[in-house]
Formats: structure tokens, C-alpha cells, sequence
């Protein structure tokens, strides 16, 4: 690079690697970076180099560190080294997706490089080096070798959002804690778009707009398609199907079927039955029976999926629990599920009575249902207490506050029976969690209710959002009151704990797994307390919780904790927070981002006049696709209020996607799913709807991008 003889500057790029056109990049602007280097286990020598506006330098640090830990463990892990003597990332302002991967200069969103404990959540930092891994993942997975077409765009995307989850699950130290995250995204986005019109396989078959599948079908679900191949053939098979990939293909365009042949071949594994997830839409549903006979269970399961081709090849992990002591009787094993109906039998086993551990790690993404639901309640109790697997552990305990939930909104009067064995899970979570060396991310998990979208998606239409919201708040605030004592002293326990390790550390903030579990465990914690709130006298208690946990936060978690709880409350203390938060802001985008979020989200009366008040503030734009998500996006995910039953939610929506669309289409089409699922809900909601998806068809100009989504909401 230099100066030419006019005085324009120049640049040279050399990079002998073949690759397609879509992966050029180019970035002009007055920009200021931070630099390091890494030197590869081939002994290449990296220079790294992240830009940004230069006010924001000083939050780059992280996304670098970030940027040198992912290099490192392609290495250890896939044995993938970088291929060029440079790595440019830049963070802007104004853009539509988390990230691309462009050849040699990865093109960020600002929300996913820059990080400060002021400014950044915990989350956020855990996003910044997921979506760093990500991109530079890319590297093989897309671009060294990428997609003939973009149909098989699950084939960089599945399996590059693969590789960040384990890359993060290695992070953070946990791999149940990861994939109980992986898991709750799934169910709440992914399992939601299954049941939608815009339902499709991970491979589609046919688009109008390419960027609409850019999906949580072809990314989350995709990931879960390449687990089941390491799931199936192990992590050391999957390792040589990824060595036989590269081997074949470096260099070139391929397909999905590329990608399964390399895998079957290097394991000399028949996988041609699985290859139907590629084309099968819609979320399956395993139903399993069991019966144990002197020392031999035996499970029976049958599956029903949209397949057109017959059973598709699902492996299903199961363990066997012991049913007095719970010790683990037979370890997990991986079962092969290929026929419709299918039965596996565990031998010789040692014990009176056994209890089965199916779905492991969520070994498939199916729904898993009981032919027999008169003893499930049973095992779920028996499972959230002894399972040794911790996803399952977990998710039995999610089974039961789900159950506990629905039979509270309908009436149903054996819902005092289940609330006792909810009970008994949180007596046991909020006991082990005051133990030393707790796993506090775990207990904080366990101890979450499932949130309203993942519910909706076990319920049967129609859906009322507004009574959902109800009956999961009745049993939130029932446990808050039932074991207020304990979840006070662990909070104050915690809060003493937390001061003390702040105060013999030489960092205020520190982002390690221990620090962050304790905040996570903490914020749930907050969370409880603060929904005890009927009286006037419990209103102001929880307000002065809240607002102190707010004034005495360390960063920016803590303290949105606080404020995500002050804005459901009428008191001072929830104007104050909200004004002092926006002060401390001092501009920042990604903080005035939060403070837009938050208010969308609460839950008051009068959110809706508060967002439309919103709208007009000065900070607030359509044109800037982050800040119009933190407002317009927040809000149709504040799920009882945008499904209000006057409809005014759908009217608010709809009277701003023209708008939306004629600025960015992209964006629009992502928001406007939203008014696609009205056939879930009652004919009131579902006519207004409907009448919103009508206007919006019939305005000249649509994009292609938001008229598909639009036309298919209709059908």
C-alpha cells in the first residue's frame, strides 16, 4: 500500500486462494484500530487488526482477545490454521446482520465487536466472542470451501454455527450450560418459525428474496442437523468426515450432499436415510412408552414428522437412572431411530425400579411426548433432581413449571399436585445453589420459568398471549412468595460474596464463568423478589430493591437487571433509573439501544402509548436497523402486549412497515413475521391481522424481500 503520484492513495490485496465474488470487501472511512499479532501452529505470523470510530477504540480489547482464542482452538480442535499473513475486522454503525465474513476483512455490526463493562451485559460479551469465532470460522466453513448455491446455504451457516457453540461451550467451561442456551433459542425462535407459514427445510426449495432465508431454520436448526452427524458417529468420526471435507474440496463449491458424503465415507457409515432432515420441514415429535421387567427396560418410541420420503434417522441419547437412589445405571447410548416405530431394550439391569434419561443433550431437535402422561410429573420431579445429564436435569424441571402453568390457566384442579412438585425442584435448586462450588449458571437456569414464546409453541390454537402472561405470572409470584426467605438470604448471600471477591481483586468487572454465573444467579434472584409487588408497602420494597441494585451495580448487567424490573413498577425510582441510565449513556448507540429495549419490553399498562412516544424521540430513527430492533422489534417480542385483544399491537406494526421497507427491506421482512401467525390465535386477533397483511399487500412498490413474507402470511 501508499501514495500514487495524484496523490490517491492505493492498496494491494494478494490472496491466492479461490473464492466467490460475494466475499470482497471494501471499508473507506475515518477510522482509528487497535493491533496485535498471533503466530499460527504452522509458525505463520498474523498481524490482526480491528478498526472502529475512533471514540470506541477503547471497547475493542475483548473482540481481539476474542479474535486470538477462536484461532487457537480452529487449531486444536479442526486443525485449521489461518491461511493469509492478515486479519481486518471493522465495526459499523449501520448494518443489517450480525457479521460477514469477507475474505480478510470481516465486516462486524457494532453490537458484536464492541464491549466495555460500562456499556455491555454480560451477554454481550458472550455475543462478541461467539459471533468473532463465528466470522473467522467462516474461513474454512464458506470460504476456503463454500456453497455452490444458495440453497445450501445451511451448509456454511448450520455448520459454522456449529463450530461457535462448541468453540463457546470450550469457553465458558460448561457444555450444559451452553446448550441449555442453544436449546431456549431454538425452542423459542426456531421451533416458533416451524409452526409459521414461513415454515421450511433447512435446505429450501424455493425464495423470492434470498435474504428471507436467512434464517433461524437455516442457522439454529441447520446446527442441529450437523450435532446429529457428531452425535451419530462421535466426535472423533465427525473429526475425519471434517478432515475427508477439506481433503475433497477445498477450493470449490459444493453441496449438502457433499458435505453427508464426506462424513459417511470417512466413517464407512450408511447416512442416506439421514439426509432427509435436508428436506423435511417442520419440527418432528418422538412419542415414547416404557416398560421395565425383571432388570429389562425396554423403550418403544414412534416419530412423526412432514418427511415425504418416510422415518427420518434420528439419534436419540438415553441414560438410565437408578429409581430409589438415582445413581446411573446404564450410561448414555446413543439409539438409532429409523422406522416409524421402533423398540431398544437395556439389559441386566441392577435395580428394583429404573427411571429413563431420553434426549440427552437434546440429541435431536424433535418434541419428545409420553404416551402415558399418568406418571411423567413423576419422573420429570425425579429427573430435575437426580439426572446426572445437566440438560436434561434442566429441562425436566422446565417440563414441570410447564405444566404447572397450563394447568393454572386452565383451571385445572390437579394443579395443586404439580405445584408441589415445582416446589420441591426450586427447594432443591435454591439448596444447592447456597452449596460451595456451585454451578450458579446451572442454578440460575433451573431456576427460570420458560418464557411465554417457547410455552405458546406447546400450546394448541387458539392461543390467548394475554392469558399465558397471566397464568405464568400467577406461578412466578407464587414461588416468589412460597420461598421469599431463602431466595432473600442466597441474594444477600451472594451480594456479600461478590463485594468480597470485587474488593481482593485487582478489576473491578471480571468476565470469567464463576463471576458471570454469580451475576446471572443474582439478576434471576432480583427478579423473583421484585414480583412481589401487590400492596403498596411490597411495591416500594421491591422498588428500593431494585433501585439500589441498580445505583450499586458494577456494569452494565447488573444494572439492566435492575432496570428491566424498576420499569414494570409506577414509582419514582423507575423514572430516575430510566433518566439516569440515558445520561450515563452520554450518546453511546449500543446503551441508547438498551434504554429503547428495555421500556419496549416492560410490562405496564400503557407500554404501547410509551413505545408510540418513543417513536418520536430524538434518538430514535427507522433508518438505523439496530435502533429501529431495540424499539419496534423489542415490541413485538413484549409478547402479551403486541397480541393485545384490541388489536392496536398489529395496527401499531403494520403502520410502520411501509415506512420500514421503503428504508430497508431486509429489516422490514424480519419485523413483519410477526404479523404472520395469526391462524395460533383467535378469530379477533387473527382478523386484524390479517387486515394489517392485506393493507400492506396492496401498497405499490413492496419489496421483493417483504411482499414474499406478506403472501405467504396470507395463504
Amino acid at each position: 500500500e501508499g501514495e500514487g503520484d495524484d496523490g490517491r492513495h492505493y492498496a494491494v490485496w494478494s490472496d491466492p486462494y479461490p473464492k466467490p465474488s460475494y466475499l470482497f470487501a471494501l471499508v473507506a472511512g475515518d477510522l482509528d484500530s487497535i493491533e496485535d499479532r498471533y503466530t499460527t501452529s504452522g509458525g505463520r505470523d498474523v498481524k490482526l487488526e480491528i478498526f472502529s470510530e475512533k471514540d470506541n477504540v477503547d471497547k475493542l480489547d475483548h473482540a481481539m482477545s476474542s479474535l486470538k482464542k477462536s484461532m487457537e482452538w480452529d487449531e486444536q480442535r479442526f486443525g485449521l490454521e489461518y491461511d493469509l499473513d492478515l486479519y481486518n475486522i471493522v465495526a459499523v454503525n449501520d448494518f443489517n446482520m450480525g457479521a460477514m465474513e469477507n475474505k480478510g476483512l470481516n465486516v462486524f455490526n457494532t453490537a458484536y465487536v464492541l464491549a466495555s463493562p460500562k456499556t455491555a451485559t454480560d451477554g454481550d460479551f458472550l455475543n462478541v466472542e461467539a459471533v468473532i469465532g463465528h466470522e473467522y470460522f467462516h474461513n474454512w466453513t464458506g470460504n476456503r470451501v463454500t456453497c455452490r448455491d444458495w440453497f445450501q446455504l445451511t451448509l456454511k451457516e448450520g455448520l459454522t454455527v456449529f463450530r461457535d457453540q462448541e468453540f463457546s461451550a470450550d469457553m465458558i467451561g460448561s457444555q450444559s450450560v451452553k446448550r441449555i442456551e442453544d436449546v431456549v433459542r431454538l425452542r423459542g425462535a426456531q421451533f416458533k418459525e416451524d409452526a409459521s407459514p414461513m415454515k421450511h427445510p433447512i435446505r429450501p426449495e424455493s425464495y423470492i428474496s434470498m435474504d428471507n432465508f436467512y434464517t433461524s431454520t437455516v442457522y439454529s436448526k441447520g446446527a442441529e442437523v450437523i450435532r446429529m452427524y457428531q452425535t451419530l458417529l462421535t466426535r472423533e468420526g465427525f473429526r475425519k468426515g471434517m478432515d475427508l471435507y477439506f481433503e475433497r474440496h477445498d477450493g470449490t463449491a459444493v453441496t449438502c450432499d457433499d458435505f453427508l458424503s464426506a462424513m459417511a465415507d470417512a466413517n464407512n457409515a450408511d447416512l442416506s436415510q439421514f439426509s432427509r432432515w435436508y428436506s423435511t420441514p417442520g419440527t418432528p415429535t418422538v412419542t415414547y412408552s416404557s416398560s421395565y421387567d425383571n432388570g429389562t427396560l425396554t423403550l418403544t418410541f414412534r416419530q412423526s414428522s412432514l418427511s415425504t420420503q418416510g422415518p427420518l434417522h434420528i439419534p436419540i441419547s438415553v441414560g438410565v437412572l437408578d429409581g430409589n437412589t438415582g445413581e446411573e445405571v446404564a450410561q448414555t447410548k446413543v439409539l438409532e431411530l429409523k422406522e416409524e416405530e421402533q423398540s431398544f431394550t437395556f439389559d441386566n439391569l441392577k435395580a428394583e425400579s429404573v427411571v429413563p434419561s431420553i434426549l440427552r443433550d437434546f440429541s435431536a431437535p424433535v418434541k419428545l411426548v409420553a404416551d402415558d402422561t399418568s406418571t411423567q410429573e413423576l419422573e420429570w420431579s425425579y429427573l430435575a433432581a437426580h439426572d446426572t445429564d445437566g440438560y436434561n436435569k434442566w429441562d425436566a424441571g422446565q417440563k414441570l413449571y410447564t405444566q404447572a402453568i397450563f394447568k393454572t390457566l386452565s383451571s385445572d384442579e390437579t394443579s395443586e399436585t404439580t405445584l408441589q412438585l415445582v416446589e420441591d425442584a426450586l427447594r432443591g435448586v435454591l439448596a444447592s445453589a447456597s452449596e460451595d462450588g456451585a454451578d450458579y449458571s446451572l442454578a440460575a437456569y433451573a431456576l427460570t420459568l420458560p418464557g411465554e414464546s417457547t410455552l405458546a409453541e406447546d400450546m394448541t390454537p387458539p392461543i390467548d398471549p394475554v392469558a399465558l402472561h397471566k397464568a405464568r405470572g400467577t406461578v412466578k409470584k407464587r414461588l416468589a412468595r412460597q420461598f421469599n426467605t431463602q431466595i432473600q438470604n442466597l441474594y444477600d448471600s451472594l451480594t456479600t460474596k461478590m463485594q468480597s471477591s470485587t474488593a481482593s481483586s485487582s478489576s473491578s468487572y471480571a468476565i470469567d464463568p464463576i463471576s458471570m454465573g454469580q451475576r446471572r444467579l443474582r439478576n434471576v434472584l432480583l427478579d423473583y423478589l421484585t414480583t412481589i409487588k401487590e400492596t403498596a408497602e411490597e411495591l416500594n420494597t421491591a422498588s428500593d430493591l431494585a433501585y439500589n441494585h441498580f445505583q450499586t451495580a458494577s456494569g452494565m448487567t447488573d444494572k439492566m437487571a435492575a432496570l428491566n424490573a424498576l420499569v414494570g413498577m409506577d414509582t419514582s425510582h423507575r423514572d430516575d433509573a430510566l433518566r439516569q441510565f440515558y445520561d450515563d449513556a452520554n450518546g453511546d448507540p449500543l446503551v441508547i439501544n438498551k434504554w429503547f429495549t428495555v421500556q419496549a419490553l416492560a410490562d405496564v399498562p400503557d407500554v404501547l402509548d410509551r413505545v408510540e412516544a418513543l417513536t418520536k424521540h430524538v434518538d430514535f430513527t427507522l433508518s438505523n436497523p439496530n435502533r429501529c430492533r431495540s424499539l419496534v422489534g423489542a415490541f413485538c417480542m413484549n409478547e402479551s402486549h403486541f397480541h393485545a385483544a384490541d388489536g392496536k399491537g398489529y395496527r401499531f406494526l403494520g403502520s410502520l412497515l411501509g415506512d420500514i421497507d421503503e428504508l430497508n427491506p431486509q429489516l422490514s421482512s424480519r419485523i413483519g413475521k410477526s404479523l404472520i401467525g395469526w391462524k395460533r390465535y383467535d378469530e379477533d386477533r387473527a382478523r386484524v391481522m390479517k387486515e394489517e397483511l392485506e393493507k400492506l399487500k396492496g401498497k405499490d412498490g413492496l419489496s421483493d424481500d417483504l411482499f414474499e413474507i406478506v403472501s405467504r402470511g396470507l395463504k
